[in-house]
């Protein structure tokens, strides 16, 4: 069922207004629907809640909507909502899913989504990782998986240029903007994406980056695919965070181990001594555990 033109601008007002994850920006949401709770704040309902109140009915009154859907327009981006027969369903599993998300590229591949892995790791990866993620790539993709990572350098990088080169469907989450994804050292590759595959965010298309919301981005990556293959990850590293974002909502992980001498397979090898993840060494053991899974 396609919204309309009002209710598209209600959406974009959300997603100008609040950063995703908010379980109690959600409720509102759902409760009310779009165009219901932008009124709410733009009358200043909401005026008494904390101190962001007030605020968010002075940036809704002031949002230049008309600016944010040229740019939406001038970047070729669309607006996906729960009204959509294609919404990525594995979303709603969050405790905070978001309001709706902006796609650039084949929207066909929000289908592919149903089968679909999620590979990630460390942005300082070996070649080891590199060599190990985009043979996991290319071998999901030959079995008619699509990949799915965050657009980072590293093992990001490895997995989205594996599915590419084996003419799969890949998917990037980005943490900034369809329109400015980042880092800007991979264009060349987000315009390969977005040509072949998707890129989809949960913020306005022109939007940067900035710290938190890579962690914020990260449980959108664990939720929209089947399952998680962790390749090289530090002691302390983002992709852990997916990874337990995952398995916090029933979503099977797997971990890659390295040489225990490698500080960037210490993380790997946490999840598997804690027996948060499964040990795989070939896109074989990967496809023997996610395989039941199409049947699901």
């Amino acid at each position: 069922m396609a919204i309309d033109d009002k209710q598209q601008r209600d959406y974009l007002t959300l997603l100008a207004l609040f950063e995703g994850g908010s379980s109690y920006w959600y409720e509102q949401y759902k409760e009310s629907g779009a165009t219901e709770l932008v009124a709410a704040i733009t009358d200043g309902k909401f005026a008494s809640y904390k101190r962001i109140g007030a605020r968010l009915q002075e940036s809704a009154r002031a949002l230049d909507l008309d600016s944010k859907i040229l740019e939406m327009q001038a970047c070729g981006a669309f607006l996906i909502t729960r009204a959509d027969d294609d919404w990525p369903a594995g979303l709603d599993d969050l405790e905070a899913p978001p309001i709706a998300l902006l796609g650039r590229g084949r929207r066909e591949h929000l289908l592919t989504l149903r089968q679909s892995l999620s590979i990630v790791g460390t942005r300082n990866p070996t070649q080891y990782g590199v060599r190990v993620a985009g043979d996991f790539a290319a071998g999901a993709v030959d079995r008619e998986w699509s990949v799915v990572s965050g657009g980072a350098f590293g093992i990001d990088t490895a997995a989205h240029q594996g599915a590419l080169l084996a003419e799969g469907p890949t998917i990037a989450i980005l943490a900034s903007g369809v329109g400015a994804p980042f880092p800007a050292g991979n264009a060349r590759m987000f315009a390969e994406i977005a040509s072949e595959g998707l890129l989809l965010s949960e913020v306005l298309p022109m939007v940067h980056a900035i710290p938190a919301r890579f962690l914020i981005r990260n449980r959108l990556i664990a939720a929209i695919s089947r399952a998680t293959v962790v390749v090289e990850a530090a002691f302390r590293s983002g992709s852990l965070r997916t990874a337990r974002d995952a398995a916090g909502i029933f979503r099977p992980v797997m971990a890659v181990p390295g040489p225990i001498t490698s500080p960037t397979s210490d993380g790997c090898h946490r999840l598997i001594a804690e027996r948060s993840a499964e040990l795989v060494t070939s896109i074989a053991d990967l496809m023997e555990l996610v395989g039941p899974l199409v049947q699901l």
